[in-house]
């Protein structure tokens, strides 16, 4: 049977152990790994483990030996308890082994956990799990993390007691980080919160989300907003040391000054126009965006957005022979320039 988005989560937290088997598969190996260590520890408690109630079978051994699947689910452990035998990256050619073994299966076996790549709908694998009448397929999709998902993360790592700006920035931090760096970000902050008793902040988050380039591009472009052009070559120097591309920091700096317009443009003023930016910005960094906008009215906003096209169109043309980087550069600095010559 298939399990929708929905149903899934409310499984994977309380699976039924009166089911055959779970088969999870999809795109990302994180995403699905993830879901997978959920339902297993759900499935068998946090001791099951150590207590010998888990079989581990990679793809490539149950290839070899395909009894190994059988045995698992009706071996008898010395502990009482739930017990799963769990099959790796599986793929179709194992079909008929994982066939076998739900055909044989019993009340109180081990359950059977199959986790799995993309697979086509018509995946023998697939259609194995979608059919049986007591066992579960669940595509896992890129989707960013519901929002009752993120609030089982945060719940998960013993975080209570969050401000309404800290929980906003949370979801959308979700929305951002790959998940297993959204649930390492979530672990790291209640450690940084222990016997504090005070509210999780988004300067607490601040603190605990990882650095990346983008951060990086983030950072000169308020340079650029605040009209500071004497700062920008030396950040330019160090995202080109890290790989960063010409393109990609002109497309960043377009998104940046889209979302100054759309405050500039808001009827009910810049603080209404932050307010409804989607993805919504937080704390410190929603008070900075503000401090911008009012700062860069519509018109002016307007000639830096045709000034970021122009260049962009540029450095897409297959004449054009300066350096692309030099040619951005510059870009920021005019744009730098008119911001300092606004604020006065």
């Amino acid at each position: 049977m298939k399990l929708s988005g929905r149903d899934a989560a409310g499984y994977f937290a309380r699976p039924d152990p009166g089911r055959a088997g779970l088969l999870i598969f999809g795109n990302d190996p994180m995403r699905v790994a993830l879901r997978r260590q959920e339902v297993i520890a759900a499935l068998i408690g946090p001791q099951g483990e150590d207590e010998m109630r888990l079989a581990r079978i990679a793809a490539a051994d149950l290839r070899k030996d395909p009894a190994q699947l059988l045995d698992a689910v009706k071996a008898q452990g010395f502990f009482p308890g739930q017990r799963a035998a769990f099959v790796e990256e599986a793929t179709d050619g194992l079909a008929p082994t994982i066939a076998a073994a739900l055909e044989e299966w019993r009340d109180g076996d081990a359950q059977i956990v199959v986790t799995a790549g993309p697979l086509a709908k018509g995946s023998k694998l697939r259609k194995l799990f979608e059919d049986h009448p007591n066992a579960y397929a669940v595509a896992i999709y890129d989707d960013p993390p519901s929002s009752e998902e993120v609030r089982g993360i945060i719940e998960g790592a013993g975080l209570r007691d969050l401000s309404g700006d800290a929980r906003g920035a949370l979801t959308a931090l979700s929305r951002t980080l790959p998940p297993g760096d959204f649930r390492q970000t979530v672990e790291k902050l209640a450690l940084y919160k222990l016997d504090d008793d005070t509210p999780v902040t988004v300067e607490d988050i601040t603190a605990c989300a990882p650095t990346s380039t983008e951060a990086e591009v983030d950072e000169v472009l308020d340079i650029v907003a605040e009209g500071r052009p004497a700062e920008i070559g030396p950040v330019i120097r160090r995202l080109q040391a890290q790989g960063v591309q010409p393109v990609r920091l002109c497309i960043g700096a377009t998104g940046h000054f889209r979302r100054l317009y759309a405050v500039a443009v808001d009827p009910g003023g810049p603080a209404k126009g932050v307010a409804a930016l989607r993805p919504p910005v937080f704390g410190p960094r929603r008070d900075r965006v503000l401090r911008q906008a009012r700062n860069w009215p519509a018109a002016n906003t307007e000639k830096a957005l045709s000034l970021l096209t122009d260049t962009d169109l540029k450095l897409r043309s297959a004449g054009q022979h300066a350096p692309e980087m030099a040619l951005v550069e510059r870009t920021l600095i005019r744009l730098a320039m008119m911001a300092a010559r606004a604020r006065g």
